[in-house]
């Protein structure tokens, strides 16, 4: 989700600071509320739930497998109770309001079996496009001093902390990879000194929400681009091994093969609209799970699945910069804005993958059709990183033809403009472009 409006137009932009044990988040949390309170924000602060129950005694040894599974039911739904509690809070401030949760709904996930998190989500009809994408604006995962800063981890500066070294690895591991998926998801790792690491978490933060920080912090972190040559499919010879499990495919059926990590797919659909002038963009997306592919069609049926929607301004550049503005947007106002599409871009679609590698947050847009010829067969792989050259390690298992940060032929909206002669003819389309009348918020 983008950030909420409150009374008078403030900002309401609601955070997740998560990681493993012993990454920084108490002291980080700290700090981030005296920085953003010196800008004059409200801040809120929502206490981590699990500490607060495991602090009156409950011992996870004492208990059965089946209350585990009871447990973790009342702690998400104690959790999002008190996360709402601070959330209507903020949207009545009058000012720009910081709402910072220790821990966020898909930690509960992390602790459980893959099955018993599937029963908790079908017994209370929960999924995760509202417990990831829709609740948080922004989601922090620091990482366990247990990994890369070995000679800091400690036990004694939390009382309700027990792991030994071994385990906090595996929690770390497992808490990042719950929030993969979500639009906005930074993971800051042990690459620097402690202090720096907490600056860095701070600017993080800042650079999402468009802070110009000054010299008070360095946002040194950037958008890079890599042309990836193509995906691993049934013609390569090898099989995927995650947790023991072998020939894992994706919605299509296609086997996802040769050590490929854990991943989320998602589903975006971008259209540009009509500006102004020349020196303005515009965009709405679409982000959509659970999409059901359509045999048949052989595409992808947008009637269904999970969504949010977002609308994206592009200013004019000052001082060489061209910021952005993102929203959150209704389902409602999305199809409202689309009726503004711009007939001179293509509707762009692509499937979205997300994963982890190395600490390393990455996404890899993979373009399908319909689209214009330059499009067909595109991926391309970003992430954030303040590492430059060939100082960043790329995914192994991925064929990087070359870098295309600064080739603007490979901006979205380069690839999606038509050429010329196509402005004025309409190509048939497989696909439901508009948002049918019977949508509602989030969920189609």
């Amino acid at each position: 989700m983008s950030q909420k409006v409150g009374r008078d137009n403030s900002k309401v932009y609601r955070l997740v600071l998560t990681g493993g044990p012993c990454g920084g988040k108490t002291t980080g949390q700290a700090r981030l509320c005296t920085f953003f309170e010196n800008l004059g924000w409200k801040v809120y602060r929502v206490p981590e739930t699990a500490s607060i129950l495991l602090g009156g005694g409950i011992k996870w040894h004492d208990l059965t497998q089946e209350e585990v599974l009871g447990f973790q039911d009342n702690l998400i739904k104690t959790m999002m109770q008190v996360e709402n509690t601070f959330f209507d809070l903020a949207s009545n401030c009058r000012r720009n309001c910081l709402v910072i949760c220790d821990r966020g709904i898909m930690d509960g996930s992390a602790y459980l079996k893959p099955e018993d998190w599937k029963k908790l989500k079908e017994k209370n009809n929960w999924n995760e496009v509202d417990l990831r994408d829709s609740r948080y604006n922004l989601v922090v995962h620091m990482v366990s001093a247990a990994i890369g800063a070995e000679d800091f981890y400690r036990l004694d500066n939390n009382s309700t902390r027990t792991e030994g070294i071994e385990i906090a690895r595996e929690l770390d591991k497992l808490t990042a990879q719950a929030w993969v998926g979500h639009p906005y998801y930074d993971v800051i790792d042990n690459s620097t000194d402690f202090e720096r690491k907490v600056v860095r978490m701070i600017a993080a933060v800042c650079n999402r929400l468009g802070i110009e920080a000054g010299d008070r912090l360095s946002l040194d972190s950037k958008k890079r681009k890599f042309l990836v040559n193509k995906m691993m499919d049934d013609s390569d010879s090898f099989q995927l091994k995650i947790n023991g499990a072998h020939g894992l495919t994706d919605e299509k059926g296609i086997s996802v093969v040769n050590s490929y990590p854990q991943f989320q797919d998602f589903i975006v659909v971008h259209d540009y609209l009509v500006t102004p002038n020349h020196h303005m963009q515009a965009r709405i997306r679409r982000r959509g799970q659970n999409v059901r592919w359509d045999v048949e069609k052989h595409c992808w049926d947008l009637e269904t699945g999970n969504w949010t929607y977002t609308h994206t301004t592009r200013r004019p550049e000052i001082n060489k910069e061209s910021p952005e503005l993102r929203m959150q947007i209704s389902a409602r106002e999305y199809r409202l804005l689309l009726v503004q599409k711009d007939v001179n871009h293509y509707t762009i679609y692509k499937k979205r993958r997300c994963f982890l590698w190395k600490n390393q947050y990455f996404q890899m847009d993979i373009y399908e059709e319909p689209c214009h010829p330059r499009c067909r067969g595109l991926i391309i792989l970003e992430t954030y990183t303040t590492l430059l050259d060939k100082d960043l390690e790329l995914p192994g298992f991925l064929e990087i033809i070359k870098e295309i940060t600064n080739d603007g032929n490979y901006s979205m909206y380069k690839l999606s403009k038509k050429d010329s002669d196509e402005v004025n003819r309409v190509p048939p389309s497989p696909r439901t472009d508009g948002v049918p009348e019977t949508i509602t918020d989030g969920v189609v």
